[in-house]
């Protein structure tokens, strides 16, 4: 027996007959249920006009109105749009009349005479019919409007999202991983295996690995080539997909592009030069300097400190000279003895000393119409600088052993990481020899004053060393990045390439972390992780200043920051590539820095 309590009551119904008292008595018996409010319609015209004014839950029509058709109400009802049911009452109930009121859409029909209890019961059904499908019908939409929402993640991701069936057919994929897998654009369930790239083996690899196994597979690396032509490190994750019943119905895959960021470099500038790997602005004065003293044949000193690339310096200047094609001799004054130096220099005659038992080709004459790159040249000693400031004059020099000169036409290029002005003030180097060098100087700046470069560098040797240590490394975490970038670097680049070898010998994973440094370096990075992890907890470690818009904010950090990025990023409580589109929507240039004064970060 059906629970009354349970039906849904207090709906609006109409009811629809041109006899009166039948109007009446369904009004009646409705009434007293709890359902209402009630209409009621003698006409097919009167029902239409309540129809059009009124929202009904439930219809209760007679069959014949007059001289017209119930159904011809229910054909009008359809036509409006109106999906309410209608229950049809027939005097003369047969298999036609049921089915012609069904097939113009009525929820069913009751034979005169309807007693209360018939009416109650099939105003209860069509009630509770109405609702379920009111119910459906929203669960439907509900559901709709989230399989939009999860396509719109799923399609806006950048990351590549492919889904695979138990057969290594593909059931969705996002635009992200179409472009990676070069994807048609036509229906889903092409197999997997159809796709070649490099992309699609790693992703048909990955999949055979889940199905046989029933493990997911972590942080697969592969190099894939896009469509642009370049080459990119994508690293793969794959998965059991499960259809929440604890079947196994095939594999998910998620692919990451973690190719390392390209340098921040303008329109006129370039990462690499003849060895050197810097975007630096110091850095581009540098390139551009040895590319027009390159072409000038004159003698050349190159200063910087230990490690930051004085031996580069020197290729460079010969690679851009008219003498490429002659040699490039090598000679570190620093590692010989005054009298190999010497010997080594001008060569010598056998005979010309003990142990000469033969004559010797000294670096000057191999040089002949090349390079001579004197390396730490502020150490030699007085006599052999006198006679290198012999040779500077008259382009001539004389091999020991041997009374007549011999000529040479050689470039000289010296370099030093001691302070000059400081010797020659102490007597321990010649002043004439000094300017006869220095008739242009290249310094090199230390890596601590060009910290900008150093993710550049480290992405640039972490290519070298992966390839040499067969490893398959790809990044750094941002925790070790930062710490690289705020380490002092007193052995400069060369320190820098030997902590990144060191890593890759040490890390056995895809990823270089903290971990994989020397002590001094973690000890910078956990500084700068607990000074972050202050920032973040106590708000901006500067005094808040009221801005007039969004670009002077980002114009205002940026010169207290002195145009790091990444700090001011974290000041502004942003991510760097969120600063970074915010920069040029705004039409901030990413050189901000260098054109404004420097403000102090505590101002």
């Amino acid at each position: 027996m059906e629970n009354k309590n349970s039906l849904p009551q207090g709906s609006t119904i109409l009811i629809v007959d041109d006899e009166a008292s039948i109007r009446l008595t369904f009004e009646m018996f409705l009434t007293r249920e709890g359902y209402g409010p009630i209409t009621t319609a003698s006409t097919l015209d009167e029902a239409l006009a309540a129809v059009r004014e009124n929202t009904f839950d439930l219809i209760i029509s007679d069959i014949v109105l007059e001289e017209k058709k119930g159904t011809d109400l229910l054909c009008k009802i359809r036509e409006l749009g109106i999906e309410c049911p209608v229950v049809m009452v027939t005097g003369f109930p047969n298999l036609d009349t049921a089915a012609e009121a069904v097939r113009y859409g009525a929820f069913d029909y009751i034979s005169k005479p309807v007693n209360k209890e018939t009416l109650l019961k099939f105003v209860r059904l069509a009630l509770k019919h109405w609702n379920l499908e009111n119910e459906k019908k929203k669960l439907l939409l509900e559901n709709d409007k989230f399989k939009r929402y999860l396509e719109t993640i799923f399609s806006s991701v950048k990351d590549a999202i492919i889904t695979i069936d138990n057969q290594l057919k593909i059931v969705q994929l996002n635009e992200t991983a179409k472009q990676w897998l070069f994807y048609p654009g036509s229906d889903k369930g092409e197999v997997l295996a159809l796709y070649r790239n490099a992309m699609g083996k790693a992703c048909l690899h990955d999949v055979k690995q889940v199905l046989s196994r029933g493990l997911g597979v972590r942080e697969h690396q592969v190099e894939c080539l896009m469509a642009d032509g370049t080459m990119h490190i994508i690293s793969l994750n794959a998965a059991p997909l499960e259809d929440g019943f604890n079947e196994f119905d095939g594999v998910v895959i998620v692919a990451r592009d973690i190719t390392p960021p390209a340098s921040e470099t303008t329109a006129h500038s370039r990462d690499r030069f003849h060895g050197y790997v810097s975007a630096n602005k110091v850095m581009q004065n540098v390139y551009k300097l040895i590319e027009n003293v390159g072409k000038v044949d004159t003698a050349v000193l190159v200063t910087g400190e230990s490690g930051t690339g004085k031996e580069l310096a020197a290729e460079a200047l010969h690679a851009e000279s008219a003498r490429n094609s002659m040699p490039l001799i090598k000679v570190d004054c620093a590692a010989i003895s005054e009298e190999l130096l010497e010997s080594e220099l001008f060569g010598h005659r056998k005979g010309a000393f003990t142990g000469a038992d033969k004559d010797r080709q000294g670096r000057l004459l191999q040089a002949d119409n090349g390079t001579l790159f004197l390396d730490e040249i502020g150490d030699i000693s007085p006599r052999m600088q006198l006679r290198l400031l012999r040779f500077l004059q008259e382009k001539t020099f004389t091999p020991v052993g041997q009374d007549s000169p011999i000529e040479v036409d050689v470039r000289i290029i010296a370099a030093t990481n001691v302070d000059f002005l400081e010797k020659i003030k102490d007597g321990s180097f010649r002043q004439d020899l000094y300017y006869r060098l220095k008739v242009v100087e290249v310094k090199l700046p230390p890596l601590r004053e060009v910290a900008d470069s150093v993710p550049t560098l480290v992405y640039h040797f972490l290519s070298i060393f992966r390839e040499k240590l067969h490893r398959n490394i790809y990044s750094v975490s941002d925790q070790a990045m930062n710490g690289l970038k705020q380490y002092s670097w007193p052995g400069n680049v060369r320190e820098l390439r030997h902590v990144i070898e060191r890593a890759c010998v040490v890390c056995e994973g895809p990823t270089i972390t903290l971990d994989h440094f020397p002590e001094e370096i973690r000890k910078t990075g956990k500084q700068v992780v607990s000074q972050t992890t202050n920032e973040i907890a106590t708000g901006r470690p500067i005094e808040y200043v009221p801005y007039v818009s969004e670009k002077d904010e980002i114009i205002d950090i940026l010169q207290r920051t002195r145009g790091n990025k990444a700090k001011a990023a974290r000041l502004l409580n942003i991510d760097r590539s969120t600063l970074y589109r915010k920069m040029q929507r705004l039409g901030i240039a990413l050189t901000t820095a260098d054109r404004y004064p420097a403000r102090d970060i505590n101002s």
